[in-house]
């Protein structure tokens, strides 16, 4: 689509830093918006002959840590050569005199994305297939030594869910402009004082895995690159498995989600089929800790979309359909808090 009002930035600006940056540019260049990306604005910028993604954070106040592109950008780099499939990066941008924020600029990766995790587009002999892929992404993602990989200081080795809790908390609460929910005050409360209760462990996790944020081969149960890597860190692989796993028990005018889904009938695994694919693949036996990371999971979703909807009273809102997304906190907040009780929290 064309740039969106407020999204805009000096093209001949960018097109300059691209000629002293980019190996191989050749000028003029088109730039449009691409639909999505909820957080950071990102573009299609077209040359005579290549096409180039590029993600920026978006303009205005932001929050303290997010819509890291950078560390996007780093991710993305370090993971180039393993078996974790990403787009490929060209350059990167801290300097905010060029367009305005700083950015990124990747190959265009062409493929399918599922916006509905039931994959209604693929014959059901297929589906189980399109399932083992996402789960073998996230494994082989969690099975990576970030230190081999030039990550080990990616973030910090230990209490990746204590900082979550304390950092999303804080977040919720500074953001006036986006008011506030009750069940999301209960959900902070107990969440204060629960805690996993098996050994942490430690990967580089993805933060955002769901079936949008991928994109699959044209005609293949083959995933050719995973996307949106801005929440990425070192964490409890657990926790964003469970984070990727929340489609099972999430409303699909939410977000990608299977509720309410006949899984037999699409011949799509059940979410305990899922779950021990995943644990059998990263040698992870305990899984006791799963509901407790759900709850965290819809938690940390319903603490973005509370962000979204702080940034859309503010008119930073990246994404058009941020509106109908933020629609739905309450009833998010209220699956977070539904999710917390299956996972131990007090009735009250």
């Amino acid at each position: 689509m064309p740039v969106r009002e407020g999204h805009r930035f000096d093209e001949n600006s960018l097109a300059r830093w691209m000629g002293a940056n980019v190996d191989g540019y050749e000028g003029p260049i088109s730039v449009r918006q691409f639909r999505g990306g909820q957080s950071n604005p990102t573009y299609l910028v077209g040359t005579p002959s290549r096409s180039y993604v590029l993600r920026r954070q978006p303009s205005g106040m932001l929050l303290k840590g997010a819509h890291a592109v950078d560390r996007e950008a780093m991710v993305q780099s370090a993971l180039a050569d393993t078996r974790v499939p990403v787009a490929g990066i060209y350059a990167s941008c801290v300097d905010p005199e060029v367009i305005g924020t700083m950015f990124y600029l990747m190959e265009l990766v062409e493929g399918r994305i599922f916006w509905d995790a039931t994959f209604p587009d693929v014959s059901t002999g297929d589906r189980p297939d399109y399932f083992r892929a996402m789960n073998a992404a996230i494994a082989n993602l969690h099975a990576l030594d970030p230190d081999q990989i030039g990550l080990g200081g990616f973030g910090r080795p230990t209490g990746y869910v204590e900082r979550q809790i304390k950092r999303l908390s804080e977040q919720y609460l500074a953001d006036t402009v986006a008011g506030r929910d009750p069940n999301m005050d209960r959900m902070i409360a107990w969440l204060d004082h629960a805690r996993p209760r098996n050994p942490e462990r430690v990967a580089i996790v993805h933060g955002d895995f769901r079936c949008d944020n991928l994109i699959f081969h044209p005609t293949e149960p083959r995933i050719v690159a995973v996307l949106d890597w801005e929440l990425a860190t070192l964490g409890h692989p657990l926790a964003d498995f469970a984070y990727h796993a929340m489609m099972y028990r999430m409303p699909g005018h939410i977000v990608a989600g299977l509720a309410g889904a006949e899984l037999a009938m699409l011949n799509a695994p059940s979410e305990a089929e899922y779950l021990a694919l995943y644990a059998e693949s990263t040698g992870i036996a305990d899984t006791s800790d799963y509901d407790f990371f759900l709850a965290f999971s819809f938690f940390r979703l319903a603490a973005i979309i509370h962000g979204i909807k702080g940034r859309l009273a503010r008119g930073t809102a990246a994404s058009p359909e941020a509106a109908e997304r933020v629609k739905a906190l309450p009833e998010l907040a209220e699956l977070a808090w539904e999710q917390a009780r299956r996972a131990g929290a007090p009735a009250s």
